[in-house]
């Protein structure tokens, strides 16, 4: 396996790394409750900026901007300070941008502050993986890379739910004044646990920039940007394909939600556990499997006795984003923040892809369980760029390990 370019941290303790980790997590979980509440809490935010639904849709879209402008622009500006320092001014900024959407005066207002908050987003998760890989043992590594994303995945399940509650009872702005409440709680765990470490080497912005623009990383990127539209393809129109073609009440949307959220935590254990026994190979692996998934899915969504399974089993497709961000680091060289951080731009870009391509083809008139097949589509897809991407690493690196 290549060397992956990551200075590890001086020894800790298996109690202090577990706790770094959480700490990280708990970043991950504030992040994810943010990104998923506006979705919860759309006709509130509505009704109390004065706009209407689709409008606060535009809100959404707006944080997913911020996240792919912010993801290598934060991690280039950033690259000179120690890793421990630019995770606390990230998630200090992801404070203030929270802060700053719960008290938005106005609709237009509003869209500026999640951009503005969704800034952060991609560049927090590079670095919290890049220090998780640091702090912990070789051979554990893809493990990990995935904690710091389960705190996202526990926060489909936990925090988006809960967070909706909170503003649905009080006022939709509690919702992210609790998401600034965790950011900050998140910056007193990670100074108070993660030690400085000297011996880490100060990145050259010029360098990253350089060792970024690279074939490997590219094709690694875009293994994320289309493979991993397939999910989102299917849970963006997931409520009205429980309530048109499943025929269940819009009152199981909450639990297919927490199915989603159970297959998101069990995908990211899985993602990081397959990637230290298969290294690249796991890719493969995951995208394979969410190619059968989807295919199924507009059958199981037939039946409410299938939907709930199935949905869990769409969840576990974000197994894919702890294997790319593990092999990131193999492939980056002196590129590791700012491929780490830009992983996290291509899931996001996956995440419009995957919706603008599912409503093509229900406008189109192939119903809403078109989804699956199109999802299915782009995992293939992704399959097919992810053998472009061995195929270009057995040429640049013969002597490689086939396990990489």
């Amino acid at each position: 396996m290549p060397d992956s370019g990551i200075p590890t941290s001086p020894t800790l303790s298996p109690r202090q790394i577990g706790l770094i980790l959480f700490a990280l997590a708990m970043g991950g979980f504030a992040i994810g409750t943010s990104e998923f509440v506006v979705m919860g809490l759309m006709p509130d935010i509505a009704r109390g900026l004065a706009v209407t639904e689709p409008q606060v849709g535009h809100v959404i879209s707006a944080y997913a901007l911020g996240v792919v402008v912010g993801a290598p622009l934060l991690a280039i500006l950033g690259a000179r300070l120690r890793r421990r320092s630019l995770l606390l001014a990230l998630m200090a900024f992801y404070a203030l941008g929270n802060v700053a959407s719960a008290l938005a005066p106005n609709y237009p207002t509003m869209l500026l502050f999640r951009f503005i908050a969704g800034l952060p987003h991609g560049a927090y998760f590079g670095v919290a993986a890049l220090v998780a890989a640091a702090i912990s043992p070789p051979e554990q590594r893809g493990v990990a890379v995935s904690r710091p994303l389960l705190g996202l995945a526990i926060a489909l399940l936990i925090g988006n739910p809960f967070a909706t509650w909170l503003g649905q009872a009080l006022d939709w702005r509690y919702a992210f004044g609790l998401v600034t409440a965790i950011a900050v709680l998140t910056v007193v765990l990670v100074a108070r646990l993660l030690p400085p470490d000297p011996a880490e080497p100060r990145q050259d912005p010029i360098r990253e920039l350089r060792d970024f623009n690279r074939a490997p990383v590219w094709l690694t990127l875009g293994i994320g940007a289309i493979g991993f539209a397939g999910m989102f393809c299917v849970f963006g129109y997931l409520a009205p394909t429980l309530i048109h073609v499943t025929g269940v009440p819009e009152s199981w949307t909450p639990f297919a939600l927490i199915a989603f959220g159970i297959g998101g935590i069990l995908g990211n254990l899985a993602g990081g556990w397959l990637f230290d026994r298969l290294q690249f190979r796991a890719a493969a692996a995951v995208l394979l499997w969410s190619t059968l998934v989807l295919l199924l899915f507009p059958i199981a969504s037939q039946s409410m006795w299938t939907i709930l399974p199935a949905v869990i089993a769409v969840g576990t497709m974000g197994a894919l984003a702890p294997v790319l961000q593990a092999h990131l680091m193999d492939v980056a060289a002196d590129a590791q923040t700012l491929a780490a951080a830009s992983n996290h731009s291509a899931f996001n870009a996956a995440n419009a892809l995957g919706p603008w391509l599912g409503g093509m083809a229900i406008t189109a008139g192939y119903g809403w369980t078109s989804t699956g097949y199109i999802g299915a589509a782009t995992a293939v897809a992704g399959l097919l760029i992810y053998l472009w991407a061995r195929r270009d690493l057995r040429r640049t690196a013969p002597l490689e390990s086939p396990a990489c």
